[in-house]
């Protein structure tokens, strides 16, 4: 296990870092610095070394007593490992342009789910679109036999362990963008219009990587040929190397996207804070804020982040009937085992029903989990399948170890199980890894590759548009929420994909074909028709 060592200093400026030469004594912090202290003593803290001439790197870092741990040529900068003392002094060296914190970088934790029709992906349109553009995900690498990911154009970065994923995080985030339609678990944003490129930062603990590991990765997406970088990963510590990675990547034609953060605070996450990314709030199904997703002025655009099911790299609960098969969640402490049984409908389970044999659908709520589960043993039933008393998924406990098959699904699935009863069901609550398998998750982390599918779905339609034009068409024709206007919690608002195809095809953003025959956020209109949002303000006559 890696461990952090947190040393909280108390000074006030901007970020972490160490001027060269004259200003060598100034160093100022905005967070923690997490220091990694596997194999390296505990004096020692992780700098990035900005050199002048990084030919010439050798000598400065050998006198330093400095410990290389990544090269970053690119940059022309080396990230190391040495006292805090020793940094002051090699920012003194004339070939050291700057020395700064090493900055930690955490992952931001066939059904149709909900957000992807709230991007407007399944549009028609989007039936035609082609897998022109490569999206590169950075994170914990990517379960590649996954039964949602067969048939999509993958690759990774070469001599890495990219094909694997031990938490899920990566596998899940690559659901979401590229799902594919093949009438079992769920779809992505752009099946048909992306390939992949799959760089892994985080290993099984899925715990945290520095910013030097960052712009590597980052390195190797533009080097890959990738037009969009999809980021679900922050830190609150701003770095120079950084900053300047994703300008550069920027100048070179990749749009990069990142997670807002969780922290529910106002602020701000590197490297969503840097000005060449898009920063991603999360909404939920009301299209309302999470109530994690980070506040500030550098939030751009908003997409689906709450209750978002995707693929992980292991099996997950299911039930079958019909052949219809429908994911549920493990209560915890329920048995795990394959049963089955003919599905019926126990109401509440608040008392014992003859339910010998039988699957028995109880609705959520009066008593507890555990209650009903004991309620549905003591008549004979082999497996619970208790459903919310309220739209979408949840997750609970029966408190203790039980003998029994016990999975939470949805209202939405529980309602059209009833609709079943009579028929076999076929129960399975074992987990395995690796495997097939779907979840629900929280966070910015998944609100993140909503836009970046939504920008390589758009961008597929022509591949010659630049960075710069489908950034544009994301936030001019974003579904305003909030406050009018951009704001600091939705940015420009939620992220439509077919109103920003609509913008660009029609000429705006510069994206050719004459005058625009729609209108972007703040244009002049008279109908919902006149506005690419496809909604006029009848207050204003402006689009929102």
């Amino acid at each position: 296990m890696k461990k952090l060592l947190h040393v909280a200093l108390l000074l006030s400026l901007g970020s972490i870092g160490f001027a060269a030469c004259g200003d060598a004594g100034e160093i100022s912090t905005d967070g923690d610095i997490d220091t990694h202290v596997d194999g390296i003593g505990a004096s020692q803290e992780r700098f990035i070394v900005k050199f002048k001439d990084y030919s010439a790197r050798g000598a400065a870092l050998q006198a330093a007593g400095a410990k290389t741990a990544l090269e970053l040529p690119e940059q022309a900068a080396t990230a190391v490992y040495m006292p805090a003392g020793a940094a002051q002094g090699l920012a003194k060296n004339p070939n050291v342009e700057y020395v700064e914190i090493d900055a930690i970088r955490e992952p931001y934790a066939q059904t149709t789910p909900y957000g992807i029709s709230m991007v407007q992906a399944t549009d028609p349109v989007f039936a035609n679109a082609s897998g022109a553009v490569k999206v590169c995900i950075i994170d914990s690498g990517l379960h590649t036999g996954h039964a949602d990911l067969q048939g999509l154009p993958i690759t990774g970065q070469s001599g890495t362990s990219w094909n694997q994923d031990g938490c899920g995080h990566g596998t899940h985030v690559a659901g979401t963008i590229a799902a594919v339609n093949n009438t079992s678990g769920v779809v992505g944003v752009a099946p048909d219009a992306v390939s992949l490129h799959i760089v892994r930062v985080f290993g099984n603990d899925c715990a945290w990587t520095y910013s030097s590991g960052l712009v590597a990765a980052l390195n190797e997406c533009k080097n890959a040929g990738a037009k969009v970088v999809s980021m679900s990963l922050g830190g609150t510590t701003k770095s120079n190397t950084e900053a300047s990675a994703f300008a550069s990547a920027e100048s070179a034609g990749v749009l990069s996207i990142a997670a807002a953060g969780n922290a529910g605070n106002t602020q701000t996450s590197y490297p969503a804070g840097y000005a060449s990314v898009v920063s991603v709030a999360a909404v939920d199904s009301a299209k309302a804020l999470a109530s994690f997703s980070q506040r500030n002025s550098d939030v751009e655009i908003a997409a689906p982040g709450v209750a978002v099911l995707s693929s992980v790299p292991w099996s997950t609960p299911t039930v079958d009937v019909g052949g219809s098969t429908t994911g549920a969640a493990l209560l915890e402490f329920s048995a795990q085992a394959n049963v089955s049984g003919a599905l019926v409908n126990g109401g509440l389970c608040d008392s014992v029903g003859a339910w010998s044999g039988k699957v028995v659908l109880c609705e959520r709520g009066t008593i507890s989990f555990a209650d009903k589960a004991n309620n549905v043993k003591a008549g004979g039933g082999v497996a619970t399948l208790i459903y919310n008393n309220a739209p979408g998924s949840f997750a609970g406990t029966l408190g203790a170890a039980s003998t029994m098959v016990a999975l939470a699904i949805s209202q939405e699935d529980g309602q059209a199980l009833v609709g079943s009863v009579g028929q076999t069901a076929a129960v399975s609550s074992i987990s395995a890894k690796p495997g097939t398998g779907y979840e629900a998750w929280d966070g910015t982390s998944m609100a993140t590759p909503h836009v970046s599918g939504v920008a390589a779905l758009v961008w597929s339609f022509n591949p010659s548009w630049t960075n710069a034009q489908i950034r544009s068409a994301l936030t001019a024709t974003a579904e305003d929420l909030g406050a009018a206007g951009r704001d600091s919690s939705f940015g420009y608002g939620l992220v439509q994909a077919k109103a920003a195809l609509d913008y660009l095809q029609n000429g705006g953003g510069g994206g050719g074909g004459g005058d625009p025959v729609c209108g972007a956020k703040g244009t002049a209109c008279s109908t919902n028709a006149d506005c690419c949002s496809g909604s006029c303000s009848k207050a204003k006559k402006t689009c929102n």
